[in-house]
């Protein structure tokens, strides 16, 4: 009976073996090899470099913010969400409505974290910013909409 039990183990194993040999692939992206999207002018432009952002799993993007362009408060689905600045300083804040009070300075090297579905806005205010972020997919955007002042 240990003999038999002994070879179940080892099976298993033996049966786990391509799944860790597939988790160490390697994914390397040079500068140059980095494309990044937009939809639309004046809008943030995307490149991934790790995983798909539409479907369960880590994935890693980078994300370049036009200079002057402000990201009006919205909220991201993904459980576990960091950021790292990049290069450009980042204004960033949380809440639901804007709130130019509110935001915070990261200068380039600056990581922080957003919490699961936490309302937040930013501003590239002078100039433009690239971040890196490392999150769970899927994910999305949904937008607050603004109170009328």
């Amino acid at each position: 009976m240990r003999h038999v039990a002994r070879w179940a183990i080892l099976a298993s194993c033996a049966a786990l073996i391509p799944a860790f040999a597939h988790a160490q692939d390697a994914t390397i992206k040079l500068p140059e090899d980095i494309t990044y999207k937009a939809a639309l002018p004046g809008i943030p432009q995307v490149a991934v470099l790790f995983g798909d952002p539409t479907k369960p799993g880590v994935y890693v993007v980078r994300v370049k913010v036009p200079s002057g362009l402000k990201l009006m408060p919205h909220w991201h689905p993904d459980e576990v969400r960091t950021v790292v600045v990049l290069s450009g300083t980042f204004l960033h804040g949380y809440g639901e409505q804007w709130d130019e009070a509110k935001l915070k300075v990261h200068p380039p090297g600056t990581f922080f974290s957003e919490p699961f579905k936490a309302p937040h806005f930013a501003w590239a205010k002078e100039g433009e910013v690239v971040l890196q972020i490392t999150a769970t997919g899927p994910t999305a955007t949904t937008n607050i909409e603004q109170s009328k002042k």
